[in-house]
């Protein structure tokens, strides 16, 4: 917080994570005559604007990300990145509210989902392959006199982990059937994997198309078994884990989240274990770099 501290400090790192082999157009692509602008506040040229000698048009670092168009200062957006990246659990908007000094609490929220929108995963990166576990939960609070097993006011997320590797999760907000985990698992899970799973009736179809398909019976408390045929540990003790860490980080930060924005509290729990082997500063360098090509707005652009 030191070292960033002016806005200049900040709009530099931002630069060098964004563009670390120079400035890049974000409206045509070029890198080739950029220019830096010379601030002036008569002719409305501000501190970090270029030009594009290709498209004659002006950006800055902010063009084209999360932060584009955005009053809050670039020092809060760094120092923002940092603290929720750096925090183990979850943060608050109330916390980064009191500590960055916003305006309001509609501010700090709308800050706090767009950092949560770059930290969002939407490459299309290879499969999980090796051992892995794949199960379903309900994030949602209980409904009164409805008993723990009812999901009636839940939303599903269905998460396949990599044993030592990758986390994937989606919200699933229609119902969860064998078709929908077919196609998740068709999606991220290579065919030549080892999948692992409990012994839910929605797994039988998509099992069949992995090199092997184990289960635990968890209503016998069965939780583990070593296979000798195999050589394999049989467990969905990972992606157990994995959802029981996320229902505490919610529960104890949020302790509600609507069903329109779980999409992006999942992907900011995917990010923190993707990068769990990270140091702080180096899971920020990398939440960052992914806040080029996105843009989050609640109101739809209008026309001219």
């Amino acid at each position: 917080m030191r070292r960033y501290s002016t806005d200049e400090a900040a709009r530099a790192y931002f630069e060098r994570m964004r563009w670390p082999n120079g400035a890049v157009c974000p409206h045509c692509g070029s890198s080739d005559k950029i220019y830096a602008l010379t601030p002036n506040k008569k002719a409305r040229i501000r501190e970090g604007l270029y030009k594009c000698g290709t498209c004659d048009d002006r950006f800055s670092v902010t063009v084209g990300t999360v932060m584009e168009a955005s009053k809050i200062p670039l020092h809060k957006w760094l120092i923002a990145f940092y603290i929720m990246c750096a925090s183990k659990t979850q943060v608050s908007a109330l916390q980064l509210q009191r500590q960055l000094e916003l305006g309001s609490y509609h501010t700090a929220l709308f800050l706090c989902h767009r950092i949560r929108f770059a930290l969002k995963d939407v490459s299309t990166g290879g499969k999980l392959v090796g051992e892995v576990e794949a199960d379903e939960t309900y994030i949602g609070g209980k409904a009164r006199g409805k008993g723990r097993g009812y999901t009636g006011n839940k939303v599903a997320l269905v998460s396949v982990v990599e044993r030592g590797g990758d986390v994937r999760s989606t919200v699933v907000k229609q119902r969860v059937n064998s078709m929908v985990i077919d196609t998740l698992l068709k999606r991220h899970v290579a065919d030549e994997a080892h999948l692992n799973t409990d012994e839910s009736p929605l797994y039988n179809k998509a099992g069949k198309r992995f090199a092997s398909h184990a289960r635990v019976n968890h209503s016998a408390e069965e939780y583990g078994y070593y296979d000798y045929r195999s050589g394999r540990t049989v467990t969905t003790n990972t992606v157990e884990g994995f959802f029981g860490n996320s229902k505490r980080s919610l529960d104890g930060t949020h302790h509600h989240v609507s069903r329109q924005h779980l999409d992006l509290y999942a992907a900011e729990l995917d990010f923190k274990y993707n990068t769990r082997k990270e140091s702080d500063g180096e899971r920020t360098s990398q939440g960052i770099r992914r806040i080029e090509g996105k843009r989050l707005m609640y109101r739809p652009k209008v026309s001219s």
